[in-house]
């Protein structure tokens, strides 16, 4: 028996199948304002018939920012702009969470405000870490990051107000809930990682609990302000991307946080499983240990077709499973994989930046 298309309750929301869209950035944002537009409803709409639906990284503030072209959820207008989006989906009886995003020092100071340095645990610059900004011929492109500050006391405290306010922002802007960021070498990754986080405070060092207090107190004051049922978190353990490296009690940090999270009766925690992206793999054996020290709702992506993922439910390993790549050409995901109809594939070109092309012109498989 099939569990991939059986609805799931999630909180206190009901998903009519387990079969979730992934975070993915698209930079199809061309408004000065950095607000979802139009065409940014038109693409989530196409895919509602998702279980549930998480957008790509959307910036808490313009520190936040490390890729040009983004949607931000930081400004009145920038609210306005996701309002299109939520309201399009709910019309398709869908349901969508945002993502709540800062890169650290995933960044470069031709997106910063003023033209600052970005910020991290450390001032450590990540080795061989490109960002798309402003070159120095004055145009977009690919451009290494920028030498990061370490964040102070003060600015740690300003950043946990940044990410309370976008989640504020993000219910006004109707969305069903948020997914709080924390994977993929940007900022609460800088601080959970030993390798870099040398930090002699609080915040940082070999101690495990001092590593993950950031990323703990952001969930906290979101759940205080929005509700834990509406807050989640996406983690990448034994991530390597952003110039992640090994660091000694890696399993015991991953599955320390796991602890506590499970504490905290989020939405969900979502883990990213980066070998499909050429990255390091999630061991084998380490989700049933997460599983055995997270007791919420699990969601993991990397990699996934209809028979793995049918074969990670069937063996109770996970609750929902999610799709990324096969999204951007396949809006219809859901039913081709229910019907199997083949699937369309999508020149990487196309992946991000551009206009409606490679982006809201896929046809859906009955369409077509």
């Amino acid at each position: 028996m099939s569990k991939l298309f059986t609805p799931f309750k999630l909180g206190n929301i009901e998903l009519t199948n387990r079969v979730v869209m992934a975070p993915m950035t698209r930079a199809r944002i061309s408004n000065a304002q950095d607000a979802a537009d139009d065409n940014t409803a038109l693409y989530y709409a196409q895919r509602a018939s998702a279980g549930l639906l998480i957008t790509e990284g959307s910036q808490i503030s313009r520190q936040g920012q490390g890729f040009l072209y983004t949607p931000g959820i930081y400004t009145e207008a920038q609210v306005d702009g996701w309002k299109k989006t939520t309201e399009a989906v709910h019309r398709k009886n869908g349901k969508i969470f945002i993502q709540l995003w800062h890169v650290g020092r995933m960044s470069h100071t031709s997106l910063q405000p003023n033209g600052k340095a970005p910020v991290s645990s450390v001032a450590q610059k990540a080795v061989n870490g490109h960002c798309f900004a402003i070159d120095e011929q004055g145009q977009p492109g690919r451009v290494d990051v920028s030498e990061p500050e370490a964040l102070s006391i003060a600015g740690i405290e300003q950043i946990k107000h940044d990410f309370v306010q976008a989640a504020k922002n993000a219910m006004q802007a109707g969305f069903d809930g948020v997914e709080i960021h924390g994977a993929n070498g940007y900022l609460l990754e800088q601080f959970i990682n030993a390798a870099l986080n040398t930090r002699q405070d609080n915040y940082g060092g070999q101690n495990i609990e001092n590593r993950a207090r950031f990323a703990l107190e952001i969930v906290d004051d979101i759940c205080d302000a929005i509700g834990s049922e509406h807050t989640a978190i996406r983690l990448a353990p034994f991530g390597r991307f952003g110039d992640m490296h090994p660091f000694a009690q890696e399993e015991e940090t991953w599955l320390y946080l796991a602890n506590q999270l499970s504490k905290r009766h989020l939405a969900y925690v979502h883990l990213s499983d980066q070998k499909t992206l050429g990255a390091q793999a999630i061991p084998d054996g380490f989700i049933e240990k997460f599983r055995a020290s997270y007791q919420g709702a699990l969601i993991i992506a990397g990699g996934f077709d209809k028979a793995k993922a049918e074969e990670y439910l069937q063996s109770d390993k996970l609750d929902l499973v999610a799709f990324g790549q096969p999204y951007i050409p396949n809006p219809d995901l859901v039913e081709r994989m229910q019907n199997d109809w083949p699937l369309a594939n999508a020149d990487r070109e196309a992946y991000y930046g551009g206009d409606e092309k490679g982006y809201t012109d896929f046809p859906a498989y009955e369409a077509r």
